[in-house]
């Protein structure tokens, strides 16, 4: 077996690893919380958000940072100081006994939490252009797959042997997939080019945002996650009001994972038909797709209908990924391609950190209902951003690059 297919066996079943123990604690965030006191259901809601929220805040911080390292130091270093970073953290939350102290610990998470970012960089990087969307497509399935049952497993674990050693075996689970990336993975130096310009970071993220095709990468990316996150804490109370089960929790676990089923079983193809017919052109489809699959959610009446919708809606938006993770490893030259991935993440993390707080503020004032209808307006901009940037002379990135390092020196 050759170095480079090995390589991708590994990251494959370490993302499924990680991503799986990663999402094993969410179901019971918000009870772990309750045994720190005689707290209000207030109190209980308010601080479930923070902590949910605060590891997103500090890795669309990190995440170009944890880039622009990798790309001189290389990939499996990053990979290996984010696992057992995520590892410790989780480890060291079985003991807290505060919010104070879970919030804090989730804050330094949200600071090596870039395994999986990274992981998508280190195959991009090391994948021929020409079918990079088919094995990033690949590779996502490895994640999804775990995201779909550790929130299963979690809540069993947790019934059978307390939050406390939930935490610890998760801990576990995350370091022995830092072990197999110390120990399993081979990178490959990669030869510098010695008349490479070395860009600024001020020189690489104003050549980004004046980028129409890159700029317009970065928004989408964003409109993911605000798309998945915004419904995420309001599901359950649409589930409730869909049906008289008294397992809401359980349906609206089954109906949140139906999206990513979706996701599952397209991630590949999406990337495959990118690599064949180009990527421009299969976000554009993706969009429109996610604008017509999430806007009858809306108007359900039956939950079987909105378990349907969203295992389209995971179809169409499953594909985005590996596609504009493709689209930044077509454009950004080599030597920076970790940094400006940095920086695509960091707007993933944004998109996590904006959805719940929209999608509340939309329900708040027009209805639940009312959060498919204006996040589903939000991919129309998105393919209307994307179609002005196809109509537009095509602009190289490297020119924009060079440009604004020759401003950033005057």
């Amino acid at each position: 077996m050759d170095v480079q297919k090995k390589n991708f066996i590994i990251i494959w079943l370490t993302n499924f690893l990680v991503a799986g123990t990663l999402t094993m604690i969410m179901p019971f965030l918000s009870l772990y919380i309750e045994t720190f006191g005689d707290h209000s259901d207030a109190y209980v809601q308010k601080w479930s958000g923070l902590i949910f929220g605060a590891v997103f805040i500090t890795a669309f911080i990190m995440s170009p940072i944890w880039g622009r390292i990798a790309d001189k130091y290389g990939f499996k270093p990053i990979l290996i100081i984010n696992g057992f970073g995520i590892a410790i953290s989780i480890f060291l939350m079985s003991f807290v006994q505060s919010v104070e102290a879970f919030f804090i610990l989730r804050l330094f998470m949200g600071v090596v939490t870039g395994f999986i970012p990274t992981s998508l960089a280190f195959i991009s990087a090391n994948t021929a252009k020409e079918e990079a969307g088919k094995m990033l497509g690949t590779l996502q399935m490895g994640s999804v797959t775990g995201t779909l049952f550790g929130p299963i497993l979690g809540g069993l674990l947790a019934d059978a042997f307390g939050f406390q050693y939930t935490f610890i075996i998760t801990s576990v689970s995350v370091a022995i997939a830092a072990i197999i990336i110390l120990f399993g993975i081979k990178e490959q130096k990669r030869v510098k080019n010695p008349k490479a310009i070395h860009y600024s970071r001020k020189a690489i993220l104003g050549g980004m945002l004046r980028h129409r095709l890159m700029l317009n990468v970065m928004v989408v990316t964003a409109l993911i996650q605000i798309g998945n996150f915004s419904i995420q804490p309001l599901l359950s109370l649409y589930v409730a009001e869909l049906t008289d089960a008294k397992d809401v929790a359980l349906l609206a676990g089954i109906t949140f994972s139906a999206a990513g089923v979706g996701n599952l079983l397209f991630a590949r193809r999406w990337g495959k038909l990118g690599d064949d017919i180009g990527y421009e052109k299969v976000l554009s489809i993706l969009l429109i797709l996610s604008f017509v699959f999430i806007i009858p959610q809306a108007f359900v009446t039956e939950l079987w209908q909105l378990m349907a919708c969203r295992l389209l809606f995971g179809i169409a938006v499953g594909g985005m990924i590996p596609i504009t993770t493709a689209l930044v490893r077509r454009e950004a030259p080599v030597d920076i391609q970790g940094e400006v991935m940095g920086y695509n993440t960091s707007f993933r993390f944004l998109g996590n950190i904006i959805g719940p707080i929209f999608g509340g503020i939309v329900s708040g004032f027009i209805g639940i209902g009312s959060v498919f209808i204006v996040t589903g307006s939000l991919f129309l901009v998105g393919f209307a951003f994307l179609y002005y940037a196809k109509r537009k002379p095509v602009q190289d990135f490297e020119d924009f690059l060079a440009e604004e390092d020759h401003q950033s020196k005057r």
